[in-house]
């Protein structure tokens, strides 16, 4: 799942480790104070897609089963070329490095119809040379065939959402497919893409350490080069929410995460973000994009974009619904929320994206991407480096070990008062 679809932008609750407790945002209100940037940076396109057959009761991403009714695909793909093109005079002359549709279960739709929506965005955007685009997709929802059309469509990127290989914990957390089609799946997308991530999820309910470890070796003999690692939590206001399953307790999945962690780097692969595993080359391009405070457009119900102005960074967020998002493109109305981020909440947003790296930033990020000299921030740096949780290498903004482990804490310091 992209953060260009989460109601928080910048931070994926499903990427948080069970040790980081997910963040308040920033009151919603503009504010004055926020500073002028100069140069943009870097810019990214998040297409939201909302329908599943059947939403996950762990789920709390904008996400909608089409109860009954064919899911609108036609509709969906012309409001979003709407919605682009309303975008436009917010991003005239900006290139985009890269792409993600995400959801809901994009795998859905039809190759014409995803080919349709890739070529009015080459219509309408310039694209840089290999720019990577991505498609989420659920190993029950696509057949070899399929994935050759995405391909052709322009798909450079896939990335599927497996969650485990074993089927009493797959028929547990309510996905719709089991682990033979999670295998099959991998295996024709292999024929296919170059670039494919496998998600994963541990501390499912009734889930051993040896049977969390069992899906990350499944995974590992496939030899794709991304993994994505995250814990299950139990978000408000989902079915697990109103009845919990019984899950691992903290200590055991802190176990379960130390040994996915371990095998994952013995395999060669770098834990570069919280919940990010990557082979030499094979990171994704987009959500790094995320991490380093780029800019991105989203498109779609309930998307979330942050883009660089003149007058400072704004953060929008589109009609959440799909009958209302889907209704209001008929008038032009895609709009729920616009506000531009106040000069005060700029450090914690930019530090809540950039700490999730575990190699950092290079300092000069900072007053690149938020038009605020680094000294802004110098007493909560104290802080910071006297708790043992900031790196001390004034070149190089990395949180320690320590840091890692204790992100919530890290990032609390740099809240705005």
């Amino acid at each position: 799942m992209s953060l260009g679809a989460l109601r928080l932008p910048g931070l994926h609750p499903e990427s948080m480790s069970r040790r980081i407790i997910p963040l308040v945002p920033a009151a919603a209100s503009s504010a004055p104070g926020a500073s002028p940037l100069l140069t943009p940076p870097p810019l990214a396109l998040y297409v939201h897609f909302p329908w599943c057959l059947r939403k996950c009761p762990y789920c709390d991403f904008n996400s909608h089963a089409p109860h009954g009714d064919e899911i609108p695909f036609a509709a969906w793909v012309d409001a979003i070329v709407a919605d682009l093109e309303a975008a436009l005079p917010q991003i005239w002359g900006r290139r985009v490095h890269s792409i993600f549709i995400g959801g809901g279960t994009p795998s859905l739709l039809p190759p014409s119809a995803l080919e349709n929506l890739l070529n009015a965005v080459r219509a309408r955007l310039s694209l840089v040379p290999g720019a990577e685009i991505t498609l989420e997709a659920n190993p029950g929802t696509v057949a070899s065939a399929r994935f050759r059309d995405y391909r052709d469509a322009g798909i450079t990127r896939l990335s599927l959402g497996i969650q485990s290989f074993d089927d009493a914990a797959l028929l547990r957390i309510g996905r719709i497919h089991n682990g033979l089609e999670a295998r099959r799946a991998i295996e024709s997308a292999l024929a296919w893409f170059e670039r494919i991530n496998l998600d994963l999820m541990y501390a499912l309910p009734g889930q051993t350490p040896d049977a969390a470890l069992a899906d990350v070796e499944t995974a590992l003999g496939f030899g794709t080069g991304h993994l994505s690692c995250y814990h299950l939590t139990v978000e408000p206001n989902t079915p697990f929410a109103h009845s919990p399953p019984i899950l691992p307790d903290d200590d055991i999945a802190a176990d379960m995460q130390e040994m996915i962690e371990a095998r994952l780097t013995a395999a060669g692969f770098e834990h570069y973000e919280v919940s990010a595993f990557a082979r030499p080359g094979q990171h994704c391009r987009h959500n790094l994009n995320y991490w380093t405070f780029g800019d991105y457009l989203g498109l779609g119900p309930g998307a979330h974009g942050k883009l660089t102005t003149p007058a400072g960074v704004l953060r929008e967020a589109r009609h959440k619904h799909p009958a209302r998002y889907l209704e209001g493109a008929q008038r032009g109305d895609f709009i729920q929320e616009r506000r531009t981020v106040t000069a005060a909440e700029l450090p914690f947003e930019f530090m809540m994206n950039a700490l999730r790296l575990t190699n950092g930033v290079p300092a000069p990020m900072f007053a690149e991407r938020t038009g605020l000299p680094l000294s802004t921030v110098e007493p909560e740096f104290s802080t910071a480096h006297r708790l043992g949780l900031l790196d001390a290498n004034p070149a190089h903004l990395q949180p320690t070990p320590k840091g890692r482990l204790f992100l919530n804490d890290l990032l609390q310091i740099f809240l705005p008062g």
